[in-house]
C-alpha cells in the first residue's frame, strides 16, 4: 500500500497532541510539511513529525506529493486555509467547527463540495456503539413518536487555572474561536442531535459566565431546539461542570433511553423484547475508530468509511449560529441552510 503524504495546516487546536500521537502510531502515513502563522509552533510540530516547517501555505498546498491536509488552525483562519486547500484539490480533515458562523461554514462547504475532495471533521460523538444503537433505534421506530431529546457536553476546564491559556488562549476568545464553552463543547452534542433528528425549525439559547476568567467568551449555556419532526431538543454545554451524571436521554411515546456518565445505556421499548430499562443494555454495535483514523482509511481507498459531509458540518455551524443569535436577542431563530 503506497504511503499517504499529508500536510499540517495550523497546529493551534487543543486536540493537536492527540493528532500527533495518532500520526506517530499510524503506519504508512508521512507528514511532509507543517505550516502555521506562528513560526515557533510550526517548527516544534515539524520536529515532532520529522517534517519540514514552512511559513508559506502555498509551499504546502503547491506540493503535488501532498494528498491530504489536516487543518488545526484557529477557527477564524479556516475560511482562507480550507478554501485554498480545496482549490488545490487536497483531501481535507478540518478540526471542528468548520467556520466561525453560517457565512464562513457555508462558503467553506461549497468550496469542498465543488472540489470533489474527501472531507472529515472532528465531531466524534457519532462513533460510540451506544450512540449508533440509538440512531438505529430511532430509525426503526422503537421510541414511537419522539417528544424530547437531550444531550449534555460538559467538563470543568474553566475551573482549572491555565486550561485555556498560553497557545490555547485563542479558544477563549470568541473573535478567533467563534464562541466559548457552549460553542466549543456544544458543537459535539449538536452534531449528534442533528444526525439523529434532522432539520431544526427554530432555536434559542441562554449563555453565561461562572468564573469570569474568560471575559471574551461565554463559559456555559443551555439551548433549545424545535425539530421539523415535532420533537423538542435541549443541549447543555460548558466548561464549568464538576461532573455529567446523565449525558444523553430520549423520550418517546413507546420507548425511552438514557446514557450515564460511566457509559451505561438504559433502554426501554415496547417494540423490543427484553428492553425493560432496568439493567444496562449491552447488545450494541462496535465503536468506530477515531474520526481522523477513518479519514486516513478513506484516503487510502478503503471502502464503506463513514464520514461527516461538509454540508452536515456547515449545518452544525448554522444551527449554532441561530442558538447564539437567540441568546443575544432573546428570540427564536430559524437556522439558515
Amino acid at each position: 500500500m503506497p504511503e499517504i503524504v499529508l500536510g499540517l495546516a495550523g497546529a493551534a487546536h487543543i486536540h493537536m497532541p492527540g493528532y500527533l500521537k495518532m500520526l506517530k502510531e499510524r503506519a504508512g502515513v508521512r507528514v511532509k510539511h507543517v505550516w502555521d502563522h506562528d513560526a515557533s509552533r510550526a517548527a516544534r510540530n515539524a520536529l515532532e513529525l520529522n517534517a519540514a516547517a514552512t511559513g508559506d501555505l502555498d509551499t504546502l498546498l503547491g506540493d503535488p506529493e501532498v494528498q491530504a491536509v489536516l487543518v488545526c488552525s484557529e477557527t477564524d483562519r479556516h475560511r482562507n486555509v480550507v478554501i485554498a486547500a480545496a482549490k488545490a484539490k487536497k483531501h481535507l480533515y478540518v478540526e471542528k467547527p468548520l467556520g466561525l458562523a453560517t457565512a464562513d461554514a457555508t462558503a467553506i462547504a461549497a468550496a469542498i463540495d465543488s472540489a470533489g475532495v474527501l472531507f472529515q471533521t472532528g465531531f466524534g460523538k457519532r462513533s460510540p456503539g451506544y450512540h449508533r444503537f440509538l440512531k438505529r433505534a430511532i430509525e426503526q421506530g422503537h421510541f414511537g413518536k419522539i417528544t424530547r431529546i437531550r444531550v449534555t457536553m460538559v467538563h470543568g476546564g474553566a475551573l482549572r487555572d491555565g486550561k485555556f491559556s498560553g497557545e490555547y488562549a485563542w479558544m477563549a476568545d470568541a473573535r478567533q474561536a467563534g464562541g466559548g464553552g457552549f460553542f466549543d463543547l456544544g458543537g459535539h452534542g449538536l452534531d449528534l442531535l442533528l444526525w439523529m433528528m434532522g432539520d431544526v425549525e427554530a432555536a434559542t439559547a441562554t449563555v453565561g459566565s461562572a468564573t469570569g476568567r474568560y471575559p471574551l467568551c461565554d463559559e456555559f449555556g443551555e439551548g433549545q431546539l424545535r425539530f421539523a419532526n415535532g420533537a423538542i431538543g435541549t443541549i447543555a454545554a460548558g466548561w464549568v461542570d464538576l461532573t455529567d451524571p446523565v449525558d444523553f436521554a430520549i423520550w418517546g411515546t413507546e420507548g425511552q433511553a438514557y446514557l450515564t456518565r460511566d457509559d451505561a445505556l438504559y433502554f426501554k421499548s415496547s417494540h423490543v423484547a427484553g428492553a425493560e430499562g432496568k439493567e444496562p443494555w449491552t447488545v450494541l454495535p462496535p465503536d468506530l475508530p477515531h474520526n481522523f483514523l477513518r479519514f486516513l482509511d478513506a484516503v487510502e481507498g478503503k471502502g464503506m468509511v463513514e464520514l461527516i459531509s461538509a454540508k452536515e458540518a456547515a449545518y452544525v455551524s448554522a444551527v449554532m449560529d441561530a442558538l447564539y443569535r437567540g441568546a443575544k436577542e432573546g428570540i427564536w431563530v430559524k437556522p439558515e441552510r
